[in-house]
């Protein structure tokens, strides 16, 4: 973490002494280096720790950088299978620090940014990558009218829905012409699977460096970064899985491509959708590869926001954000690749 920016900590205070009862003015506040989309930070008080999440500066693209949902969604998750922080306080006044926020704990644990968890034992390794599909299994089985959240987005056409979507953010913060994202986007709109009736809460960004994992067990504490969850597809979620770990390895990358999983102890994508397929009860996946060319997409589309935010002077770490941003002529690649088309 690196030390704070622009955070004013004294209109924090001020605003949570009669929202959140104990909260005292932070004698310690850091900027988590991670998180391109919305800042975040590591608040240090006398009677406690917490994080806040906020909206970056600036103009923002239409629906994005929703603090709102991500703190509605873990507010309903609370006392799920769904491990989640316990949320606080939520504000959507911009005027007391520039943007929206909310307060939630600070959970005790641990982020890989490399999958391949160097330092971990074999087995540690086994048991967190199982509980990353029981967790997914877990998101994609709650009761959304129990909840709270069978509005939380719209029902049905969830591809439809987002390849428009991703479409549309992708023009919008476009710099350059992509070639490859263009093929894509008309290759997923012609192969566009039909409606199954499958509907789920859906987390959006679901991969190892969005958990927490326990100080001391190989155990998943907490899901972070619900800034793109809704209602949707649960494969969706699975693919974006099997996506990252098709990175390059290490932590610039993320993936997993070329490591010997077996001998590390990490199961192999069949051995995972196995294994989440009978969590949920499922036969199997058809059509994995459209799934998984969406999700390359997707991916793409996110990122060139990423860069028209550090061109435009507002991403939260500009050079690691240009930097993500320059991979998104390869995710566009790997897509048509994942589609057959490559």
């Amino acid at each position: 973490m690196t030390d704070a920016l622009t955070l004013d900590v004294d209109a924090v205070a001020l605003w949570a002494r009669d929202r959140l009862p104990g909260f005292e003015r932070p004698v310690g506040v850091e900027k988590f280096q991670t998180g391109q989309s919305n800042p975040t930070y590591a608040l240090r008080t006398a009677a406690g720790d917490y994080v806040l999440r906020r909206k970056p500066p600036g103009v923002l693209l239409k629906s994005a950088h929703a603090v709102e949902r991500e703190f509605g969604v873990q507010s309903a998750l609370a006392g799920t299978d769904v491990p989640v922080a316990r949320m606080h306080a939520l504000c959507e006044d911009d005027g007391v620090i520039g943007s929206a926020f909310y307060l939630m704990d600070l959970v005790p644990g641990r982020t890989f940014n490399d999958p391949a968890m160097p330092g971990l034992t074999k087995d540690d390794r086994t048991a967190i990558v199982q509980d990353m599909a029981r967790v997914l299994a877990a998101i994609h089985s709650v009761d959304l009218d129990a909840v709270g959240l069978a509005d939380y987005g719209p029902h049905g056409s969830y591809y439809r829905r987002q390849v428009d979507r991703w479409t549309k953010q992708y023009r919008a913060s476009e710099t350059e012409t992509i070639p490859d994202m263009d093929a894509l986007i008309q290759w997923l709109d012609a192969e566009m699977p039909p409606d199954d009736g499958l509907v789920a809460l859906v987390h959006g960004d679901y991969r190892l460096d969005n958990l927490l994992i326990a100080p001391d067990a190989p155990r998943i504490v907490a899901v972070l970064d619900w800034e793109l969850s809704t209602l949707g597809h649960p494969f969706a979620d699975l693919a974006a899985v099997l996506m990252q770990w098709s990175r390059p390895a290490g932590t610039a990358g993320r993936g997993l491509a070329g490591v010997n999983r077996a001998a590390l102890g990490l199961p192999s994508d069949a051995a995972f959708v196995e294994d989440y397929c009978r969590r949920m009860g499922l036969p199997g996946i058809d059509r994995l590869e459209f799934y998984l060319a969406f999700a390359f997409f997707r991916m793409a589309a996110i990122l060139q926001g990423v860069k028209r935010r550090a061109l435009d002077g507002n991403a939260s770490n500009p050079e690691r954000a240009l930097q993500l941003g320059a991979q998104v002529p390869g995710y566009a690649t790997s897509g048509l690749a994942a589609a057959g088309r490559g």
